[in-house]
């Protein structure tokens, strides 16, 4: 696989594929880290979501400053939406934890989370502190700060204005002020103590950028001299880049948001408020005051003299020269009581050791997935590429800490060294996944209850290889995760890490199976073996209202990773009901229930997600018609797989199958979330479906964002999307127009039916429109006046144009009843008699 790398002052690296390949820095990246070796200061930037971080100042601090750099996000970005994938909530949460953990990687520094969940839109932070449990949030900000020991705090947001940005936003500005004056007392959160010691921030500051002034001429006219001013459009001539394109790339990897990003050259500054602490007499020196240097550490200062001679007497043509000094350096570290930047230090010495050596270090697993308490073989790999002595003298395996094998293996100059290793994995091992979605969440918050790892960005991987090293006499111990990789014929070598899974898991096929009568379905459900050899029965668990069969189903699969996938006839009952189905494996007296779902894109590691083995069950009151549907995907969801649930015929059109002879066999067009502001080509086919909907067919437009349309005509008549949006899902519904066929025609539609909607109601609603459309209900936040844009409706020749702006692309998925009926109601709308309304020139 070819990658492009690129490090700069410590570990910056621009991943095209995945994150497992191992670093492999030149002589410039070498000696970058080794300055960044010498710099003993820490800061922290925290804001709410993922896309929330500057990166043009995190790569400053980092790249040019050398500091230690730190990104809290207090949520893992689950509330939004995905341009990628149809993944929604806690598997978004994950894809975006993944993007984060890469646009580190490339900036240069590291990353953080609280507990907090991403429960969507929040219009002030008293709702935001509400739904969070404000208290473990505020606990988890002062259990970083505490871990991380920052020097300096920057927020994103301003702490001083609520209501005018996202609630979350200024939540995170209010917290982590708040934290400034608890994190040093002993008394707050003392249950943390056990692990970290109270820790004072030396001075806080608020980032301010043009969008806080309103635009950037009111942002270019304010007085900004009594901000700290850092010049950020740094060049770094080493690698050809400006500290902006780093940025840029950094930001590049929010590709479930479509935040690709130009980067940009010469002169920038970023201008900083002081809120907390002294101010900084040099006005560009963040730092100004505080000791940054080894002097800070008791006995640090012949460790910094050291280090500045390695930098002084660095050979770019043969870094190896410097070993027998870093080796030296190593063990200065190991003798300091200060347990913090002994720590830190002391890994970054080590990757610069293995860097100057050339010393590859590998374990690699033969299969990528293991079960708990399998063996698992190795191939293990150890190469030095330099002059400088070396000797294998053992290899010790995580979980287990037991050393393995004792050695007493030169490593001489270019000689690689193969060998086989096994590791009996214990049968308590844990499975992998993300720790964070083990535990059950509420609303507003994850479950951790291990306070060690909270915070922790990644999936934690136990099975590693330690491999202990003599160089110069000193004995050093090297860490490797145990990965996983191949060669793809395409793209070359491959890499993955080892997983850890259920010996077997299962999955109802369908996430929502609606029941619009008494009639039976069959309910396909999927088997999957992680192992070798595995016998069972599935069952399909449902409450003795719904009528399953059979009861149990005998299954064998010979090899891992095989699939087989079963039927239930499952018969619902007579009235509306809404159940949790459970498909459930019995095998040699062990009950197992998690369904094993896999997220795999080229732009970060793959994932591998367990959840209970669950599906809703609907026994719905739902009349629906025979439409032949034509959906053309936006941003990614899974409203054409509830359609097909509902009973339609639904094809996936894409924007080069749209012609007028193509649509004819539709009665009903409906464009998927956001596809205005990603399916460019939509912009000239808009003709064909105005004329598709004068024709008397039914066009639906679902939600798109008021920024970045490709067209301005998404509708026949003069339409405007604003930013109005209703983030309270149990608002109060009025229908506007009671009498309308949409909310009469098949079913009957009432306020109820408005009850259960999940994380909002709706977002981006127009509001301003031409007469010929009919609002049909509204609905308010609190505090607010009412929005009438959530649906709707106009009649357009002998059809009807209809633009919703109501989240059906949650709920559906969700089961919510109400969305469905609806729905239907908006599918079968019928208008008989040309509109005589003016239609808009195209």
């Amino acid at each position: 696989m070819r990658k492009t790398q690129l490090f700069l002052l410590f570990f910056i690296s621009i991943q095209i594929s995945f994150a497992q390949q191992p670093q492999k820095p030149n002589a410039v990246e070498i000696y970058n880290q080794i300055q960044k070796l010498n710099f003993l200061g820490s800061v922290l930037y925290i804001a709410a979501h993922p896309d929330d971080e500057n990166t043009r100042l995190i790569s400053y601090l980092s790249n040019e400053v050398n500091a230690r750099t730190g990104y809290m996000s207090l949520t893992r970005g689950d509330g939004g939406q995905n341009l990628i994938g149809p993944q929604l909530r806690e598997l978004l949460g994950v894809i975006r934890t993944q993007e984060l953990i890469e646009a580190r990687k490339i900036d240069g520094g590291e990353q953080f989370f609280s507990r907090a969940n991403d429960f969507g839109f929040s219009k002030n932070p008293d709702e935001t502190l509400k739904i969070w449990d404000k208290d473990k949030v505020l606990a988890d900000v002062v259990w970083t700060i505490r871990k991380f020991q920052p020097d300096v705090i920057i927020n994103r947001f301003d702490h001083r204005s609520p209501g005018t940005t996202h609630g979350h936003h200024t939540s995170s500005a209010m917290l982590s002020v708040d934290s400034y004056k608890l994190t040093n007392d002993v008394k707050i959160y003392p249950e943390q103590l056990k692990y970290v010691q109270p820790w004072q921030v030396k001075r806080q500051f608020f980032n301010p950028s043009w969008w806080f002034f309103g635009s950037q001429e009111k942002f270019d006219a304010a007085d900004k001299s009594k901000y700290t001013a850092l010049q950020t459009g740094v060049y770094y001539a080493g690698i050809g880049k400006s500290n902006q394109e780093i940025a840029a790339l950094s930001r590049s990897c929010h590709q479930s948001q479509g935040f690709g990003s130009t980067g940009a050259r010469g002169d920038e500054t970023e201008y900083l408020e002081l809120i907390n602490g002294e101010k900084p007499k040099n006005r560009d020196d963040l730092f100004d005051g505080i000791d940054t240097s080894w002097n800070r550490v008791k006995d640090g200062k012949p460790i910094g003299e050291l280090i500045s001679k390695i930098i002084a007497n660095y050979n770019f043509s043969n870094p190896s020269a410097s070993i027998p000094d870093l080796v030296k350096a190593y063990s200065m570290i190991q003798e300091l009581e200060d347990t913090h930047w002994k720590d830190l230090k002391s890994e970054a010495i080590k990757n610069i050791i293995a860097s100057s050596a050339g010393l590859y270090l590998e374990a690699v697993a033969e299969e990528q997935e293991a079960t708990p308490g399998s063996t698992i073989k190795l191939n293990i790999e150890a190469i030095n590429r330099s002059s400088a002595e070396m000797q294998l003298t053992g290899l010790t395996s995580l979980p287990d800490n037991k050393t393995t094998v004792k050695y007493k293996l030169f490593l001489k100059n270019n000689n690689d060294q193969r060998f086989k290793l096994e590791i009996q994995l214990p049968e308590t091992m844990e499975y992998t996944q993300p720790y964070w979605l083990k535990e059950k969440a509420s609303v507003g918050m994850y479950t951790v209850s291990n306070q060690e790892i909270i915070g922790i960005p990644d999936i934690i991987r136990d099975v590693k290889v330690i491999f202990n090293i003599r160089i110069d006499g000193v004995d050093i111990p090297f860490e490797r995760t145990v990965v996983y990789k191949y060669n793809d014929g395409v793209k070359g070598e491959m890499y993955n890490f080892l997983d850890i899974v259920p010996e077997v898991t299962s999955s109802i096929l369908e996430k929502v199976l609606i029941f619009k009568d008494n009639k039976s379905k069959l309910v396909p459900v999927k088997v999957r073996a992680g192992k070798n050899g595995i016998k069972g029965d599935l069952q399909l668990e449902l409450p003795k209202s719904w009528v399953v069969s059979p009861k149990q189903i005998p299954f064998a699969l010979d090899k891992k990773g095989m699939e087989q996938t079963f039927y239930f006839e499952v018969i619902p009952p007579s009235s509306p009901e809404e159940v949790a189905a459970k498909s459930v494996v019995i095998m040699e007296n062990k009950i197992f229930d998690k369904d094993q779902t896999i997220i795999d894109f080229n732009h970060i590691t793959k994932q591998l997600v367990l959840k209970s083995a669950e599906s809703k069950c609907i026994r719905i009151d739902l009349k629906t018609t025979g439409d032949a549907i034509g959906y053309i995907m936006g941003a990614g969801d899974e409203v054409p797989e509830s359609l097909v649930q509902m009973g339609y015929k639904v094809t996936i059109l894409k924007p080069e199958e749209i012609t007028p002879e193509k649509l004819d066999q539709f009665n009903v067009v409906i464009t998927g979330v956001r596809a205005y502001n990603t399916v460019n080509a939509l912009a000239n086919k808009q003709p064909i479906f105005f004329d598709f909907v004068k024709s008397g067919k039914t066009m639906i437009v679902q939600y798109n964002t008021n920024g970045r349309l490709i067209t301005d005509n998404i509708a026949p008549y003069p339409l405007k999307l604003s930013n109005d949006r209703v983030t309270e899902e149990n608002a109060k519904i009025t229908f506007l127009a009671p009498n309308h066929p949409v909310l009469n025609t098949p079913n009957k539609i009432t306020t109820k039916d408005f009850e259960g909607w999940t994380q909002e109601q709706g977002l981006y609603y127009p509001n301003q429109y031409d007469p010929a459309f009919t609002p049909i209900i509204s609905s308010h936040d609190k505090g607010e006046t009412d929005k009438k844009g959530a649906l709707l409706v106009a009649p357009y020749g002998k059809g009807y144009y209809i633009y919703t702006g109501l989240s059906f692309f949650r709920e559906l998925p969700e089961g919510v009843s109400g969305a469905y009926r609806l729905l239907s109601n908006i599918i079968s709308l019928k208008q008989p008699v040309e509109a005589p309304k003016q239609e808009l020139k195209n």
